[in-house]
Protein backbone atom coordinates (compact mmCIF):
# COMPACT_ATOMS: atom_id res chain seq x y z
CA UNK A 1 0.00 0.00 0.00
CA UNK A 2 1.31 3.45 -0.93
CA UNK A 3 2.55 5.39 2.14
CA UNK A 4 0.83 8.57 3.28
CA UNK A 5 3.44 11.34 3.08
CA UNK A 6 3.52 13.94 5.86
CA UNK A 7 5.18 17.37 5.92
CA UNK A 8 5.52 18.96 9.36
CA UNK A 9 5.57 22.76 9.70
CA UNK A 10 7.08 23.53 13.09
CA UNK A 11 9.40 21.36 15.12
CA UNK A 12 8.79 22.62 18.64
CA UNK A 13 7.34 20.56 21.46
CA UNK A 14 4.38 19.24 19.47
CA UNK A 15 6.13 18.83 16.12
CA UNK A 16 9.02 16.92 17.65
CA UNK A 17 6.55 14.85 19.68
CA UNK A 18 4.69 13.94 16.50
CA UNK A 19 7.85 12.86 14.66
CA UNK A 20 8.79 10.68 17.64
CA UNK A 21 5.30 9.17 17.88
CA UNK A 22 5.17 8.34 14.16
CA UNK A 23 8.59 6.70 14.44
CA UNK A 24 8.17 4.83 17.72
CA UNK A 25 4.67 3.54 16.89
CA UNK A 26 5.13 3.10 13.13
CA UNK A 27 4.04 -0.54 13.13
CA UNK A 28 0.79 -0.17 15.04
CA UNK A 29 -0.04 3.07 13.21
CA UNK A 30 0.42 1.40 9.80
CA UNK A 31 -1.80 -1.49 10.89
CA UNK A 32 -4.54 0.86 12.08
CA UNK A 33 -4.24 3.25 9.15
CA UNK A 34 -4.08 0.50 6.54
CA UNK A 35 -0.89 1.98 5.09
CA UNK A 36 2.48 3.29 6.30
CA UNK A 37 2.69 6.94 7.37
CA UNK A 38 6.06 8.56 6.68
CA UNK A 39 7.49 12.03 7.29
CA UNK A 40 8.92 13.34 4.04
CA UNK A 41 9.50 17.01 4.87
CA UNK A 42 10.07 19.24 7.87
CA UNK A 43 10.30 22.98 8.35
CA UNK A 44 11.95 24.63 11.35
CA UNK A 45 14.28 27.54 11.95
CA UNK A 46 17.22 25.77 13.61
CA UNK A 47 18.54 22.63 11.92
CA UNK A 48 21.19 22.01 14.57
CA UNK A 49 19.03 22.08 17.70
CA UNK A 50 18.88 18.81 19.62
CA UNK A 51 15.20 17.87 19.84
CA UNK A 52 15.71 14.30 21.00
CA UNK A 53 14.53 12.81 17.70
CA UNK A 54 16.19 11.25 14.68
CA UNK A 55 15.47 12.87 11.33
CA UNK A 56 16.42 10.68 8.38
CA UNK A 57 18.63 11.92 5.58
CA UNK A 58 15.75 11.31 3.16
CA UNK A 59 13.57 13.92 4.91
CA UNK A 60 13.57 17.25 3.06
CA UNK A 61 14.31 20.21 5.32
CA UNK A 62 12.87 23.66 4.59
CA UNK A 63 13.84 26.83 6.39
CA UNK A 64 10.65 28.49 5.11
CA UNK A 65 7.42 26.74 6.15
CA UNK A 66 5.40 28.51 3.44
CA UNK A 67 7.83 27.24 0.81
CA UNK A 68 7.45 23.74 2.20
CA UNK A 69 3.66 23.98 1.98
CA UNK A 70 4.00 25.11 -1.66
CA UNK A 71 6.59 22.61 -2.84
CA UNK A 72 7.02 19.60 -0.53
CA UNK A 73 6.29 16.10 -1.79
CA UNK A 74 3.49 15.40 0.66
CA UNK A 75 -0.14 14.35 0.98
CA UNK A 76 -0.72 16.07 4.32
CA UNK A 77 0.65 19.29 5.78
CA UNK A 78 0.76 19.36 9.59
CA UNK A 79 0.80 22.92 10.97
CA UNK A 80 2.04 23.20 14.55
CA UNK A 81 3.55 26.69 14.41
CA UNK A 82 0.68 28.56 16.09
CA UNK A 83 -0.82 32.01 15.80
CA UNK A 84 -3.89 33.26 13.98
CA UNK A 85 -2.03 35.16 11.27
CA UNK A 86 1.30 35.23 9.50
CA UNK A 87 3.18 32.11 8.53
CA UNK A 88 0.77 29.63 10.14
CA UNK A 89 -2.20 30.95 8.19
CA UNK A 90 -0.14 31.10 5.00
CA UNK A 91 0.95 27.48 5.40
CA UNK A 92 -2.62 26.23 5.85
CA UNK A 93 -4.07 28.31 3.01
CA UNK A 94 -1.27 27.31 0.65
CA UNK A 95 -1.68 23.62 1.44
CA UNK A 96 -5.44 23.74 0.84
CA UNK A 97 -4.94 25.61 -2.44
CA UNK A 98 -2.59 22.82 -3.54
CA UNK A 99 -5.23 20.24 -2.72
CA UNK A 100 -3.32 18.83 0.26
CA UNK A 101 -4.96 17.66 3.46
CA UNK A 102 -4.21 19.75 6.55
CA UNK A 103 -3.93 18.82 10.21
CA UNK A 104 -3.42 21.64 12.71
CA UNK A 105 -3.19 22.17 16.45
CA UNK A 106 -3.81 25.89 16.01
CA UNK A 107 -6.89 26.96 18.00
CA UNK A 108 -6.29 30.69 17.41
CA UNK A 109 -6.26 30.20 13.64
CA UNK A 110 -9.53 28.27 13.75
CA UNK A 111 -11.16 30.70 16.16
CA UNK A 112 -10.50 33.61 13.80
CA UNK A 113 -10.59 31.97 10.35
CA UNK A 114 -12.12 28.54 10.86
CA UNK A 115 -15.22 28.99 8.69
CA UNK A 116 -13.26 30.41 5.75
CA UNK A 117 -10.67 27.64 5.96
CA UNK A 118 -13.38 24.99 6.27
CA UNK A 119 -15.08 26.37 3.17
CA UNK A 120 -11.83 26.32 1.22
CA UNK A 121 -11.08 22.75 2.31
CA UNK A 122 -14.61 21.66 1.41
CA UNK A 123 -14.31 23.22 -2.05
CA UNK A 124 -11.02 21.40 -2.65
CA UNK A 125 -12.27 18.10 -1.26
CA UNK A 126 -9.53 17.88 1.35
CA UNK A 127 -9.59 17.25 5.08
CA UNK A 128 -8.96 19.91 7.72
CA UNK A 129 -8.33 18.09 10.99
CA UNK A 130 -7.92 19.87 14.32
CA UNK A 131 -8.38 17.34 17.11
CA UNK A 132 -5.23 18.71 18.75
CA UNK A 133 -6.54 22.28 18.83
CA UNK A 134 -8.83 21.70 21.84
CA UNK A 135 -7.99 19.88 25.09
CA UNK A 136 -4.81 18.19 23.89
CA UNK A 137 -5.08 14.43 24.15
CA UNK A 138 -8.82 14.37 24.94
CA UNK A 139 -10.66 13.26 21.76
CA UNK A 140 -13.41 15.82 22.24
CA UNK A 141 -13.58 16.96 18.61
CA UNK A 142 -14.23 13.42 17.42
CA UNK A 143 -16.71 12.93 20.25
CA UNK A 144 -18.78 15.95 19.22
CA UNK A 145 -18.52 15.31 15.46
CA UNK A 146 -19.07 11.56 15.54
CA UNK A 147 -19.81 9.94 18.88
CA UNK A 148 -22.55 12.40 19.81
CA UNK A 149 -23.69 13.16 16.26
CA UNK A 150 -27.15 11.72 16.89
CA UNK A 151 -27.86 14.10 19.76
CA UNK A 152 -29.18 17.60 20.03
CA UNK A 153 -26.67 19.16 22.42
CA UNK A 154 -27.82 21.67 25.00
CA UNK A 155 -24.58 22.55 26.76
CA UNK A 156 -20.81 22.06 26.59
CA UNK A 157 -18.69 23.01 29.59
CA UNK A 158 -14.97 22.64 30.00
CA UNK A 159 -11.75 23.26 31.87
CA UNK A 160 -9.87 24.19 28.71
CA UNK A 161 -6.63 25.73 29.98
CA UNK A 162 -4.16 23.69 32.01
CA UNK A 163 -2.14 26.71 33.12
CA UNK A 164 -5.12 28.30 34.86
CA UNK A 165 -6.20 25.00 36.34
CA UNK A 166 -2.70 24.42 37.71
CA UNK A 167 -2.60 27.91 39.26
CA UNK A 168 -6.03 27.59 40.89
CA UNK A 169 -5.27 24.07 42.15
CA UNK A 170 -1.95 25.12 43.65
CA UNK A 171 -3.50 28.19 45.28
CA UNK A 172 -6.08 25.96 46.93
CA UNK A 173 -3.58 23.34 48.07
CA UNK A 174 -0.96 25.76 49.41
CA UNK A 175 -2.92 28.86 50.43
CA UNK A 176 -0.55 31.02 48.37
CA UNK A 177 -1.77 33.95 46.31
CA UNK A 178 -2.07 34.32 42.56
CA UNK A 179 1.15 36.23 41.74
CA UNK A 180 3.32 33.80 43.70
CA UNK A 181 1.84 30.69 42.07
CA UNK A 182 1.98 32.27 38.60
CA UNK A 183 5.71 32.88 39.03
CA UNK A 184 6.15 29.23 40.02
CA UNK A 185 4.14 28.07 36.99
CA UNK A 186 6.41 30.15 34.75
CA UNK A 187 9.51 28.66 36.35
CA UNK A 188 8.15 25.14 35.79
CA UNK A 189 7.26 25.86 32.17
CA UNK A 190 3.48 25.59 32.70
CA UNK A 191 3.03 29.30 31.95
CA UNK A 192 4.65 31.45 29.27
CA UNK A 193 6.90 34.41 30.03
CA UNK A 194 3.92 36.50 28.89
CA UNK A 195 1.03 34.49 30.34
CA UNK A 196 -1.75 36.87 29.24
CA UNK A 197 -3.40 34.53 26.72
CA UNK A 198 -3.74 31.88 29.42
CA UNK A 199 -4.59 33.79 32.58
CA UNK A 200 -6.86 36.31 30.85
CA UNK A 201 -8.97 33.51 29.39
CA UNK A 202 -8.18 34.09 25.70
CA UNK A 203 -6.75 30.62 25.07
CA UNK A 204 -9.80 28.97 26.64
CA UNK A 205 -12.07 31.26 24.62
CA UNK A 206 -10.39 30.25 21.35
CA UNK A 207 -11.07 26.62 22.20
CA UNK A 208 -14.63 27.23 23.36
CA UNK A 209 -15.52 29.03 20.13
CA UNK A 210 -14.56 25.86 18.24
CA UNK A 211 -16.57 23.63 20.57
CA UNK A 212 -19.58 25.95 20.24
CA UNK A 213 -19.53 25.61 16.46
CA UNK A 214 -19.32 21.82 16.66
CA UNK A 215 -21.99 21.51 19.34
CA UNK A 216 -24.57 23.83 17.81
CA UNK A 217 -23.75 23.78 14.07
CA UNK A 218 -23.17 27.51 14.11
CA UNK A 219 -20.31 29.53 12.57
CA UNK A 220 -17.29 30.07 14.79
CA UNK A 221 -17.88 33.42 16.51
CA UNK A 222 -14.96 34.24 18.77
CA UNK A 223 -15.72 37.97 18.64
CA UNK A 224 -19.01 37.49 20.53
CA UNK A 225 -17.42 35.60 23.42
CA UNK A 226 -17.58 36.94 26.99
CA UNK A 227 -14.07 36.48 28.39
CA UNK A 228 -12.85 37.00 31.96
CA UNK A 229 -9.61 35.61 33.36
CA UNK A 230 -8.35 34.62 36.80
CA UNK A 231 -6.14 37.56 37.80
CA UNK A 232 -8.67 38.76 40.37
CA UNK A 233 -9.14 35.37 42.09
CA UNK A 234 -7.47 35.51 45.49
CA UNK A 235 -6.43 32.93 48.04
CA UNK A 236 -9.11 34.44 50.29
CA UNK A 237 -11.81 33.62 47.74
CA UNK A 238 -10.50 30.09 47.30
CA UNK A 239 -10.56 29.56 51.07
CA UNK A 240 -14.13 30.83 51.35
CA UNK A 241 -15.14 28.67 48.39
CA UNK A 242 -13.82 25.64 50.26
CA UNK A 243 -15.80 26.60 53.39
CA UNK A 244 -18.93 26.92 51.28
CA UNK A 245 -18.44 23.57 49.54
CA UNK A 246 -17.13 24.81 46.19
CA UNK A 247 -14.03 24.72 44.01
CA UNK A 248 -13.04 27.63 41.77
CA UNK A 249 -12.36 26.68 38.13
CA UNK A 250 -11.89 28.71 34.96
CA UNK A 251 -14.67 27.30 32.77
CA UNK A 252 -15.68 27.71 29.18
CA UNK A 253 -19.47 27.38 28.87
CA UNK A 254 -21.53 27.20 25.70
CA UNK A 255 -25.25 26.56 26.01
CA UNK A 256 -28.46 27.02 24.10
CA UNK A 257 -30.95 29.45 25.66
CA UNK A 258 -34.20 31.07 24.60
CA UNK A 259 -32.17 34.19 23.79
CA UNK A 260 -29.51 32.48 21.64
CA UNK A 261 -26.23 30.70 22.32
CA UNK A 262 -24.31 31.65 25.44
CA UNK A 263 -20.53 31.66 24.97
CA UNK A 264 -18.62 32.64 28.08
CA UNK A 265 -15.28 32.02 29.77
CA UNK A 266 -14.85 33.08 33.39
CA UNK A 267 -13.99 31.77 36.87
CA UNK A 268 -16.79 29.71 38.37
CA UNK A 269 -17.55 28.13 41.69
CA UNK A 270 -18.67 24.54 41.19
CA UNK A 271 -19.89 22.23 43.96
CA UNK A 272 -17.18 19.90 45.25
CA UNK A 273 -19.51 16.96 44.54
CA UNK A 274 -19.40 17.50 40.76
CA UNK A 275 -16.86 15.50 38.71
CA UNK A 276 -15.33 18.61 37.12
CA UNK A 277 -14.46 19.97 40.59
CA UNK A 278 -11.96 17.13 41.06
CA UNK A 279 -10.05 17.82 37.84
CA UNK A 280 -6.84 19.36 39.15
CA UNK A 281 -3.39 20.45 38.03
CA UNK A 282 -2.70 20.73 34.32
CA UNK A 283 -5.55 18.41 33.38
CA UNK A 284 -8.47 19.45 31.17
CA UNK A 285 -12.05 18.19 31.17
CA UNK A 286 -15.10 18.66 28.97
CA UNK A 287 -18.72 17.88 29.84
CA UNK A 288 -21.22 17.52 26.99
CA UNK A 289 -24.97 17.27 27.51
CA UNK A 290 -27.21 15.73 24.82
CA UNK A 291 -30.90 14.95 24.66
CA UNK A 292 -30.48 11.17 24.24
CA UNK A 293 -27.03 10.45 25.68
CA UNK A 294 -27.45 12.66 28.75
CA UNK A 295 -24.23 13.92 30.28
CA UNK A 296 -20.84 12.60 29.16
CA UNK A 297 -17.50 13.59 30.66
CA UNK A 298 -14.06 13.60 29.03
CA UNK A 299 -10.87 14.17 31.03
CA UNK A 300 -7.16 14.06 30.28
CA UNK A 301 -4.00 16.00 29.64
CA UNK A 302 -4.73 19.17 27.75
CA UNK A 303 -1.25 19.98 26.48
CA UNK A 304 2.29 18.67 26.13
CA UNK A 305 4.25 16.84 23.48
CA UNK A 306 2.70 13.40 23.94
CA UNK A 307 -1.01 14.20 24.33
CA UNK A 308 -1.05 16.80 21.55
CA UNK A 309 0.97 14.62 19.18
CA UNK A 310 -1.46 11.79 19.90
CA UNK A 311 -4.36 14.00 18.78
CA UNK A 312 -2.51 15.07 15.62
CA UNK A 313 -1.77 11.44 14.81
CA UNK A 314 -5.45 10.53 15.18
CA UNK A 315 -6.37 13.01 12.44
CA UNK A 316 -3.58 11.74 10.20
CA UNK A 317 -4.76 8.15 10.62
CA UNK A 318 -8.31 9.18 9.68
CA UNK A 319 -6.94 10.74 6.48
CA UNK A 320 -4.93 7.60 5.71
CA UNK A 321 -8.07 5.48 6.10
CA UNK A 322 -10.05 7.78 3.85
CA UNK A 323 -12.42 8.81 6.65
CA UNK A 324 -14.01 12.16 5.86
CA UNK A 325 -16.48 14.26 7.77
CA UNK A 326 -17.39 17.95 7.46
CA UNK A 327 -14.89 20.17 9.26
CA UNK A 328 -17.40 21.47 11.82
CA UNK A 329 -19.71 18.46 11.76
CA UNK A 330 -22.00 19.76 9.00
CA UNK A 331 -21.21 21.31 5.60
CA UNK A 332 -20.18 24.95 5.82
CA UNK A 333 -23.40 25.98 4.07
CA UNK A 334 -25.40 24.33 6.86
CA UNK A 335 -23.74 26.31 9.65
CA UNK A 336 -26.50 28.62 10.84
CA UNK A 337 -26.15 31.67 13.09
CA UNK A 338 -28.44 31.19 16.07
CA UNK A 339 -27.82 34.49 17.79
CA UNK A 340 -25.64 35.20 20.78
CA UNK A 341 -27.25 35.55 24.20
CA UNK A 342 -25.94 38.69 25.87
CA UNK A 343 -24.01 38.13 29.09
CA UNK A 344 -26.46 40.43 30.88
CA UNK A 345 -29.13 37.74 30.40
CA UNK A 346 -27.14 35.04 32.19
CA UNK A 347 -29.17 33.67 35.07
CA UNK A 348 -27.65 31.85 38.00
CA UNK A 349 -26.29 32.03 41.52
CA UNK A 350 -23.37 34.18 42.67
CA UNK A 351 -20.66 34.42 45.31
CA UNK A 352 -19.83 37.93 46.51
CA UNK A 353 -17.05 39.04 48.84
CA UNK A 354 -16.97 42.53 50.32
CA UNK A 355 -14.29 44.19 52.40
CA UNK A 356 -16.19 46.50 54.75
CA UNK A 357 -15.63 48.64 57.82
CA UNK A 358 -17.01 46.75 60.81
CA UNK A 359 -19.55 49.24 62.12
CA UNK A 360 -23.28 49.25 62.83
CA UNK A 361 -25.66 49.41 59.89
CA UNK A 362 -23.33 48.05 57.19
CA UNK A 363 -25.20 44.79 56.73
CA UNK A 364 -28.51 46.65 56.52
CA UNK A 365 -27.10 48.96 53.83
CA UNK A 366 -25.82 46.01 51.79
CA UNK A 367 -29.14 44.21 52.17
CA UNK A 368 -30.99 47.31 51.00
CA UNK A 369 -28.80 47.57 47.89
CA UNK A 370 -29.51 43.92 47.05
CA UNK A 371 -33.21 44.28 47.75
CA UNK A 372 -33.46 47.28 45.45
CA UNK A 373 -32.41 45.11 42.51
CA UNK A 374 -34.41 42.04 43.51
CA UNK A 375 -31.37 40.01 44.62
CA UNK A 376 -31.83 37.65 47.58
CA UNK A 377 -29.18 36.19 49.89
CA UNK A 378 -28.84 32.42 50.25
CA UNK A 379 -26.19 32.36 52.99
CA UNK A 380 -23.65 34.68 54.57
CA UNK A 381 -20.30 34.38 56.36
CA UNK A 382 -18.81 37.20 58.41
CA UNK A 383 -15.93 35.69 60.38
CA UNK A 384 -15.12 37.41 63.68
CA UNK A 385 -15.60 41.03 64.72
CA UNK A 386 -13.17 43.94 64.60
CA UNK A 387 -15.09 47.13 65.34
CA UNK A 388 -13.79 49.99 63.22
CA UNK A 389 -11.48 47.71 61.22
CA UNK A 390 -11.83 46.24 57.73
CA UNK A 391 -13.36 42.76 57.66
CA UNK A 392 -14.63 40.42 54.92
CA UNK A 393 -18.34 39.90 54.38
CA UNK A 394 -19.09 36.91 52.18
CA UNK A 395 -22.43 35.79 50.83
CA UNK A 396 -23.93 33.51 48.21
CA UNK A 397 -26.91 34.81 46.28
CA UNK A 398 -29.90 32.98 44.82
CA UNK A 399 -30.40 32.73 41.05
CA UNK A 400 -30.39 36.23 39.63
CA UNK A 401 -30.20 37.82 36.20
CA UNK A 402 -26.68 39.15 35.55
CA UNK A 403 -27.87 42.67 34.73
CA UNK A 404 -29.68 42.91 38.09
CA UNK A 405 -26.62 41.54 39.89
CA UNK A 406 -24.35 44.10 38.23
CA UNK A 407 -26.62 46.96 39.28
CA UNK A 408 -26.67 45.66 42.85
CA UNK A 409 -22.88 45.45 42.88
CA UNK A 410 -22.63 49.04 41.65
CA UNK A 411 -24.93 50.17 44.50
CA UNK A 412 -22.85 48.28 47.05
CA UNK A 413 -19.54 49.58 45.68
CA UNK A 414 -20.80 53.14 46.25
CA UNK A 415 -21.37 52.58 50.00
CA UNK A 416 -18.93 54.44 52.26
CA UNK A 417 -18.27 51.36 54.36
CA UNK A 418 -17.17 49.23 51.37
CA UNK A 419 -13.42 49.83 51.07
CA UNK A 420 -12.59 47.61 48.06
CA UNK A 421 -14.41 46.78 44.82
CA UNK A 422 -16.77 43.85 45.47
CA UNK A 423 -15.49 40.49 44.23
CA UNK A 424 -18.09 38.54 42.30
CA UNK A 425 -17.74 34.94 41.11
CA UNK A 426 -20.53 33.09 39.32
CA UNK A 427 -21.74 29.78 40.71
CA UNK A 428 -22.47 26.98 38.25
CA UNK A 429 -24.49 23.99 39.44
CA UNK A 430 -23.66 21.18 37.03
Amino acid sequence: MKPLKIAVAGLGTVGAGLVKLLSDNAGIIAARAGRPIVVTAISARDRNRDRGIVIGADVAWYDDAAQMAAKADADVIVEVIGGSEGIARQVVETAITRGLHVVTANKALLAHHGVALAGAAEAKGVALGFEAAVAGGIPIIKALKEGLAGNSLSRVTGILNGTCNYILTTMRETGRDFADVLAEAQALGYAEADPSFDIDGVDAAHKLSILTSLAFATPVDFASMYVEGIRHVSAVDIDFADKLGYRIKLLGIAQATDHGIEQRVHPCMVPVTTPIATVDGVFNAVVAEGDFVGRSIYEGRGAGAGPTASAVAADIIDIARGNRSPVFGVPVGALAAKGIAAMERRQGAYYMRLMVLDRPGVLADVAQALRAEGVSVEQMIQPGRAPGETVPMVMTLHDTVEADMNRAVARIAALDAVVEPPRLIRIEHM
